[in-house]
């Protein structure tokens, strides 16, 4: 009788695993003691936009939504508007995660030290971004260094990372003194240096050659994109590391 009602137990365990494991992952925008532990946060915070802002320093667009909560974007123009979401603090080294889904065609971008300087009119001239794309079904996807999880037209991520429209995608940013790096769904698609003279060399073989404010910032704004497409976010989190993503000249 005692062994049977083990394995009664036994077999009620395993059955509730899988829910067990689904209730986990149903819970998405909070942190475990360790990540705060460890000096995380979250920037968003799966209510409300509390901690972002517009680019132009207004208010959020009304384009830009939080619906069960996912921060989404549901403009559909297919243009860049200016629209574009930022955080209302400035980071210099930090790392940040966060999960993305787009729509079928979309584009997008996660945008990072970036500021809004008078000599320019939209953030993609000062910042740096992490592209987000349906790889399958946008005109982008033809060039490999604006794949899903590119450092946007500088570098070539692997091929077959990001997952189909529709699904979620994970990705990690990690800026450190004078180096950069990204990944998706746990791949590298990025490793770069920052700030010196191979950095600019790679700018300067770039679309971002004639923007002289491009990638020459210490710290800056963190951007959602408004590429006039749909997009959603959750998980946004974000350690600080540093006040700034130069390395200090010796």
């Amino acid at each position: 009788m005692v062994t049977m009602t083990k394995a009664i137990l036994c077999l009620a365990v395993v059955s509730m695993a899988p829910t067990i494991a689904l209730a986990r992952e149903a819970a998405p925008n909070t942190m475990t003691a360790r990540e705060r532990a460890a000096g995380w946060q979250l920037l968003f915070n799966g209510r409300d936009l509390d901690g972002w802002r517009s680019f132009d320093g207004g208010a959020p667009s009304p384009s830009w939504v939080v619906r069960d909560g996912t921060l989404e974007l549901t403009a559909t123009s297919g243009r860049m508007s200016g629209g574009d979401l930022v955080t209302t603090g400035s980071y210099g080294a930090f790392e940040l995660t966060l999960d993305w889904k787009v729509a079928r065609g979309g584009n997008s971008g996660v945008l990072y030290l970036a500021r809004n300087v008078p000599q320019t009119r939209q953030i993609y001239e000062t910042g740096l971004e992490m592209q987000i794309l349906d790889d399958a079904g946008h005109p982008d996807g033809k060039i490999p260094s604006h794949h899903a999880g590119a450092l946007y037209d500088l570098t070539v991520p692997p091929a077959g990372v990001a997952r189909p429209a529709g699904s979620w995608n994970h990705a990690r940013l990690l800026v450190e003194h004078g180096r950069i790096r990204q990944w998706l769904n746990g791949k590298p698609t990025a490793d770069v240096s920052y700030g010196d003279d191979a950095w600019r060399s790679r700018v300067a073989a770039s679309k971002f050659a004639k923007m002289p404010f491009f990638g020459t910032f210490p710290s800056g704004l963190i951007a959602l994109q408004d590429h006039g497409e749909p997009v959603a976010f959750r998980n946004v989190k974000l350690r600080v590391i540093g006040a700034s993503a130069v390395e200090a000249r010796k």
